[in-house]
This record gives structure tokens, sequence and C-alpha cells, in this order.
């Protein structure tokens, strides 16, 4: 049985969208405290792959997910698919009636990124409200869970309030309908499924410091094979202050005869480029089958 690392406790939009990513096959999914856990986890063989949360439409990159993949140089990007995070306002069962319930919420505990997807909701139905940020969605449900104090709500997934036993009291509170969250999976064997809506390459590429204009040569070098780069992205190397290397989304695989050209020309200039994978690419409507 394959284990599947996610990003826990148990109830997460992770942990939703690894279900739902895994959907045909017998998987144990683990959840772990720490996205550095799960990274862990998967480069020493007690999960197989692990789940990682990559960029939202409302908030953008997971910018710390990005250096974890940057720093994990065995784990390559096996699978890249999509899933909306619907979040969803929770609180402890009660008689009262829903609206005496939310007018009487004093304090909301959940991620940051959740209560800020959920901006518009709470400033307008809980201007009263103080806010706790924990380590994930999941945690403050559970929070609220042990709390057992009817004063207080979380943000977090259908998922956890039915695991925890609690009450919906509002539900898709986030404030653009198209919230959805790109999801990668790494690990080191490749995934076995249908084919995918397209394919899809992640590369770093690192600029030579005494060649101007190298970025443009860079971009060239695509354009003109039209090749599409679906995201361009600064990081600092962390190396110099001032020094960056560029997280590069191509839409387009390895195998094809276009792409290895491209990378080829790019290094004849002087630039570093590493692969962090080639791998297929699903939307929300089109789940892989394992």
């Amino acid at each position: 049985m394959k284990r599947i690392a996610f990003l826990g406790p148990e109830g997460t939009v992770s942990q939703e969208s690894a279900r739902y990513f895994f959907a045909e096959g017998t998987y144990e999914f683990v959840p772990y405290a720490l996205m550095s856990d799960v990274f862990a986890a998967t480069a020493d063989g007690t999960a197989d792959y692990g789940v990682v949360p990559i960029e939202n439409t409302i908030e953008g990159s997971v910018k710390h997910h990005i250096d974890l993949l940057v720093d994990s140089e065995s784990l390559p990007i096996q699978g890249e698919w999509v899933y909306p995070s619907i979040q969803n306002l929770i609180g402890v069962k009660s008689d009262a009636s829903v609206a005496e319930r939310i007018a009487g919420l004093r304090k909301v505990v959940s991620k940051d990124v959740a209560i800020a997807q959920c901006h518009d909701f709470l400033r307008s139905r809980l201007p009263q409200a103080e806010f706790d940020y924990v380590s994930s969605t999941a945690e403050g449900v559970r929070i609220v869970k042990e709390a057992g104090d009817a004063s207080i709500a979380a943000i977090g997934t259908r998922m956890s309030a039915e695991l925890y036993g609690l009450d919906l009291l509002a539900e898709n509170i986030t404030d653009h309908d198209n919230n959805y969250t790109r999801f990668i999976v790494i690990g080191r064997e490749r995934l076995s499924m249908r084919p995918p809506e397209q394919h899809k390459t992640t590369i770093l590429v690192t600029l030579p410091e005494d060649y101007p204009g190298a970025l443009h040569q860079v971009l060239s070098a695509f354009a003109w094979r039209r090749i599409n780069l679906s995201k361009i992205e600064s990081r600092p190397t962390k190396k110099k202050l001032g020094n960056y290397y560029f997280y590069i989304d191509i839409e387009m695989s390895l195998d094809s005869v276009l792409l290895p050209s491209a990378l080829q020309e790019i290094e004849a200039i002087g630039c570093q480029v590493r692969t962090l994978g080639s791998y297929p690419y699903f939307s929300y409507s089109n789940r892989p089958n394992n």
C-alpha cells in the first residue's frame, strides 16, 4: 500500500485534495504537522509521495513550499492538479439558531491564509470577532472541538467538521468563487495514470552575474520556439544579496523536441538550469485514474 504524506492534522484541504487526486486504488493518507515533515518523510521513504499546495488563486504562490521544493533535490514533481479551496464557518453544536450563534461569536481560529480568503464575510458578519492564527484549518477545528465554547468558531473544510462532530454555521464563505489551489505531488516514483490534459515541466534558472540582458535571452529561447511559460517567479538564492534564481513552469514535456533544445540554448549563455520535474497536469474537472 502506497503512503501519501500531507499537511495535517486530518481534515485539511490538503487531505481533501489528496483523496480527490488519489481516488482510485488503495492508499494510506498520513498527516504531518509541518510541510517540512512532509518533504522529510517522502525523502527518507517513510512516505511514497508528498502532497504540496504550491499556489492559490487569491493568495498567490506559497513561497515557503517553493523553497522546500528547491531544497529537496531528490524529490521531483510527479504530477499537478487543481482543487477548489472551499472554506466554511464551523462551530460547536447548539440548540440556538444559526443567526444567534454567529452573532455570539467572539473569536475565529484558523490558518492565516484561510482567514484572508474569507475577509469580506468576516468583516460583514463578524466585525466583533478576534482572530487566532494556527498552523492549519483542521488544527483550528480541533481547537474549537476541544474548547467546547459556542463563542469560538473555526474556518475549515466540511471534512474537518464531520471528523470532529461540529456544525457548519455558514458554508462556502470565501470571498471569491474561483478560489482554487494548485497542488503538486512529489516522490521518486513516477505515477501511473490515464493521459492528462497536458504535460508541464518546471525548471530553475540561475543567471550568470556578468551577462547583461541574460533574462531577455532566456525568455527569447522559449519565445521564438513558441513554448508557453505559465509561470515565472524570482526567488533569492540565499547565497548572496541580490542574487536570484527564476522558478519557471513550462507547458511542455521534456520528451518534446523543442524544449530540450531551448534548455541547451539557455545553458550555452552560461545559465545554470535545473529540472524540478516533467509531469502530467490535471484540472479539477479531469481527475486522474491511478
